[in-house]
């Protein structure tokens, strides 16, 4: 049932008297793992955020300290992940669902007498939803600290794996994702189907763009045949192997910090 996270991290392999008996409970680090079950192409699963997420914390947490208590929930693979939804297979909650579901897991994790909660979540489309849940919560309990962190944004290498136009365009379903899914879940990529397929050219010089500081609302059918934004071609099981480590190095170290920061104490870096 903890799938790629060490079985000694499974917050539901635990008893309620493990839980009510454990020290230093403010300062134990609770992960949520959110994915989205949606269509990725025709060479990649509907799995792929949910198995990004899992397998990225689950070597993390192999590799952090046995002294910082850190236990990952049960993924949450449904997401808000309505911009796919003209290809078929693809579920989606609405942005209402998702937001009730983080808040009622968030109030059961507080009421445990847990004070760290991180969202960590690996589906593009919502982490809006992440954040202003995480703000939610913390308004409602001002003593509880929720991180709603996206799992690429820690530092990793794997936009230097990349082409420059791959690393400026690719966002879904592209070289990154199915170089990492060929190191995390190999027999469940086709690699056989893999497509390359970027988004229309502008036909005009304008400020705006498909995500940025200026972004357009769009579905990916506005932007691709294949459901695929990116070049799935050049994908690597060794690209993959080198992304894994890098991120899941990444985790380690937002773990750690998440674990010595106490409440209160607001000298975090304030760079993006």
């Amino acid at each position: 049932m903890h799938s790629f996270i060490p079985p000694e991290r499974f917050f539901p392999y635990l008893t309620w008297t493990d839980i009510q008996a454990m020290p230093n409970k403010e300062n134990v680090v609770i992960i949520q793992p959110v994915g989205a079950i949606e269509q990725h192409g025709p060479h990649l699963p509907l799995i792929v955020d949910a198995a990004i997420g899992v397998g990225v914390l689950g070597e993390a947490l192999k590799k952090l300290d046995a002294s910082i208590p850190a236990y990952a929930l049960p993924t949450l693979y449904y997401g808000k992940s309505n911009e796919h939804w003209h290809f078929p297979g693809t579920i989606t909650l609405s942005t209402e669902t998702l937001t009730a579901t983080i808040m009622e897991m968030g109030e059961s994790i507080y009421r445990a007498g847990f004070r760290k909660l991180v969202l960590m979540n690996s589906h593009g489309g919502q982490p809006q939803v992440m954040q202003m849940a995480a703000r939610d919560l913390h308004v409602k309990y001002e003593d509880f600290l929720v991180f709603p962190l996206f799992t690429w944004r820690v530092p990793n290498i794997t936009k230097e794996l990349l082409t420059p136009k791959e690393a400026a365009q690719g966002m879904h379903a592209g070289d990154a994702e199915t170089s990492i899914m060929l190191a995390i879940l190999p027999e469940q990529v086709k690699m056989d189907q893999a497509v390359a397929e970027y988004p229309p050219e502008p036909t005009q010089s304008s400020l705006l763009s498909l995500e940025g500081k200026l972004p357009v609302s769009w579905v990916t059918k506005d932007i691709s045949k294949s459901g695929v934004i990116g070049d799935a071609t050049t994908a690597t099981k060794e690209k993959g192997d080198r992304i894994l480590e890098s991120v899941s190095n990444g985790w380690v170290q937002v773990i750690q910090d998440i674990y010595a920061l106490r409440h209160g104490d607001w000298g975090v870096g304030s760079k993006d």
